[in-house]
């Protein structure tokens, strides 16, 4: 079995290429009792075709492949058109139509790439859209090798799922399974990824699980992927110990597995997991974390899972065999918090609590300056 391939059996829904002549859809929406494809042909021609009922909650169906590329949309009830939630391209944007993605097409050269020891992680956290006047995955390639000059064993992209317009954070992704289109989309994410690791570079992709952005969220058209009984500052709180939420944490556990497998990235971070409620017997990001290193056995690769957190909460970075949840590492907000507030002198919102001599102390020392400190 090709590397790539070990474990996307796990990846089910959305558009998937059984042959190189047909194309399977599945798509979750338990609100829907009905589902159309609609296909959109490359002369503008549209043609739509009843998809099947499974499961209650399911609705499939298996078209011929015209060719590799299929641009589609699902039609809810007969009146909602629109994209699929695990849309692996959306070269128009978030409110247009979603395109299939052949991704055994892509030659790999990375075989022998087997990742870095988490000791040797040096981190350069990238953006896009803005390290580069073209703004693209593959525009960073020629940098490389001055990266590495400079020391660096890992670059960290900022979140690349397909948000609003050309340039964001991506911290307001709403399609978390397609590349940027204006970045280059997948193909160009994985001519990155693949540069890097012939230049013996690992990636850490950053992953937003906490919420999506407003603009382009379709999902509660499809079912309860979010729910009013946490709040976040950004949004909506995903589903992820209520009613419905076993597809909702699939949606979320196989879009790692996503990255990982599709993409060969070398680690996730996890954003903002404070954002993240879960009071399952199994918390989300124990699952998760779970999966990586599981899929790092098959795939013959150092995996690794790191969380942003500001709850100071060792259970996040303690073996699953001590209770905990397994994370390899977490980014430590307290010394950056500590930095920045004592050389600018900024003190509002998280900087409040910082801004002395001796919290950068104790965060070199004792990781955390509040550990159960007032």
């Amino acid at each position: 079995m090709p590397a790539e391939s070990k474990g996307t059996h796990l990846l089910e829904l959305g558009a998937t290429h059984g042959t190189e002549k047909e194309v399977k859809f599945k798509v979750w929406t338990p609100y829907s009792k009905s589902v159309e494809l609609l296909i959109v042909h490359d002369d503008g021609s549209q043609e739509k075709i009843p998809m099947a009922r499974v499961d209650g909650v399911f609705y499939e169906v298996t078209v011929s492949a015209y060719h590799k590329e299929i641009n589609y949309f699902y039609i809810l009830d007969g009146t909602k058109k629109r994209p699929d939630p695990l849309s692996n391209y959306q070269p128009d944007g978030v409110h247009n139509y979603s395109r299939t993605v052949m991704h055994a097409d892509f030659e790999w050269t990375d075989n022998r790439w087997r990742g870095t020891d988490i000791k040797d992680y040096i981190i350069y956290e990238l953006h896009v859209g803005t390290f580069t006047h073209e703004g693209t995955f593959e525009s960073v390639i020629p940098h490389l090798d001055y990266l590495k000059y400079l020391g660096i064993t890992a670059i960290e992209i900022m979140p690349v799922g397909q948000f609003p317009g050309e340039r964001n954070w991506g911290y307001d992704g709403t399609y978390i399974y397609a590349p940027q289109n204006s970045y280059g989309g997948p193909k160009g994410l994985k001519k990155l990824v693949n540069a890097c690791h012939m230049k013996g570079l690992s990636t850490v992709l950053d992953v937003v699980y906490n919420h999506l952005g407003p603009e382009g969220n379709y999902l509660s058209d499809f079912g309860p992927y979010f729910c009013d009984r946490y709040k976040t500052p950004w949004g909506l709180a995903f589903n992820y110990d209520g009613p419905g939420s076993d597809q909702v944490r699939q949606f979320i556990t196989n879009n790692a597995i996503y990255w990982l497998t599709h993409f060969h990235i070398d680690a996730l971070r996890l954003d903002a997991i404070h954002g993240i409620f879960d009071f399952s017997p199994t918390n989300i990001i124990e699952e998760i974390s779970k999966m990586a290193h599981t899929h790092s056995k098959l795939l013959g690769r150092k995996i690794l899972v790191m969380a942003e957190s500001d709850l100071n909460d060792p259970r996040i970075v303690t073996p699953k065999n001590n209770c905990g949840y397994g994370v390899d590492a977490q980014w430590s907000d307290d010394f950056h918090h500590s930095i920045h507030s004592f050389i600018t002198g900024e003190r509002r919102g998280f900087y409040s609590d910082f801004g002395q001599f001796n919290d950068i102390l104790k965060s070199l020392t004792n990781i955390c300056v509040y550990d159960g400190r007032y």
